[in-house]
């Protein structure tokens, strides 16, 4: 393929892969381990996995960049397992140990009670080695220097924790939550309830918004798709995502006012946002509906 060709194909590239991510790799470590598969310096990520987390990750290409907003990764849900009596200064096992406790005699019954106090709306408070600017610093950067520093809380929700298994001094917990919500602090925070310390051990993200490790792909599976040349395979394409938008399909004609920053009139008057897809199938543009005028107007275009 000539490179004009090579270029042209590329470019319209556009969706998503569910990477599921391994311990020890960054985030921005498969963003270009997929980057260089791929040959699309287009890439990006929805949320940040830390590295000593494995699990679902959404990784983003081409023009479907853009769409970031519009995917609902807001909900995620962890397995994770923890460590009772013991206080680490990270929070999780890589972190010192600065305090111990006794957990022999904590039945099962407390264990269920804390663990629902947890459940809700809550004010938490992130570990202090974690990625969190202050004053333009990242906090653990900070707290390596020992700089006295406070982090203010932030409102995160909790949607359900269920006890998946208590062996002590180890439980595992399912936690589904709102996206920012640190796991770490969740096991610091229910080792203070218990009386008797704790820190995480092993986080597994088992979803990001209505994807799942169903839908996910590992970095050796896609080692080899790369090297075989048939990776699309696990390309989800922009046009299949954002399944509760409207799907609208444009002309020639259409999709050229789109790109110019046209409106086109609109055939309904259901739906307020609408995916212009192309007779190729192609995701082009994301539109919303003006009631005045009974006209689709671009808000966000792909493809210019």
């Amino acid at each position: 393929m000539r490179n004009e060709e090579t270029k042209k194909y590329k470019s319209a590239i556009s969706g998503i892969i569910i990477v599921d991510k391994p311990v020890g790799k960054s985030s921005h470590d498969v963003v270009q381990f997929i980057r260089k598969g791929t040959g699309i310096r287009r890439t990006g990520h929805t949320g940040t996995l830390d590295p000593r987390a494995s699990g679902v990750l959404v990784v983003m290409i081409g023009p479907a960049v853009r769409l970031s907003e519009y995917l609902q990764t807001d909900s995620k849900r962890y397995e994770a397992t923890i460590h009772l009596g013991a206080v680490s200064d990270t929070y999780d096992g890589e972190g010192v140990i600065v305090e111990t406790g006794d957990c022999s005699q904590i039945p099962e019954e407390r264990i269920l009670d804390v663990l629902d106090s947890f459940v809700g709306k809550l004010e938490q408070v992130p570990p202090k080695y974690s990625a969190i600017k202050v004053d333009g610093e990242k906090a653990y950067n900070m707290a390596r220097k020992g700089v006295v520093f406070e982090l203010p809380s932030r409102k995160v929700e909790v949607f359900s924790i269920d006890l998946v298994e208590y062996n002590p001094p180890e439980l595992t917990i399912d936690v589904f939550c709102s996206s920012g919500t640190y796991i770490r602090s969740i096991a610091h925070d229910v080792g203070a309830a218990l009386g008797c310390g704790a820190y995480l051990t092993e986080l597994r993200r088992i979803s990001s918004g209505e994807y799942s490790l169903r839908d996910a792909v590992t970095l050796s599976d896609l080692e080899t798709a790369f090297e075989e040349g048939n990776w699309y395979q696990y390309l989800i394409p922009a046009s299949e995502l954002l399944g509760n938008f409207h799907d609208l399909f444009l002309d020639s004609e259409q999709i050229a006012d789109i790109r110019n920053g046209k409106r086109i009139p609109a055939d309904t008057k259901e739906f307020s946002i609408a995916k212009a897809i192309s007779e190729q199938g192609e995701l082009i543009a994301i539109l919303t509906y003006d009631p005045e005028t009974s006209e689709w107007m671009p808000k966000k275009v792909l493809y210019s």
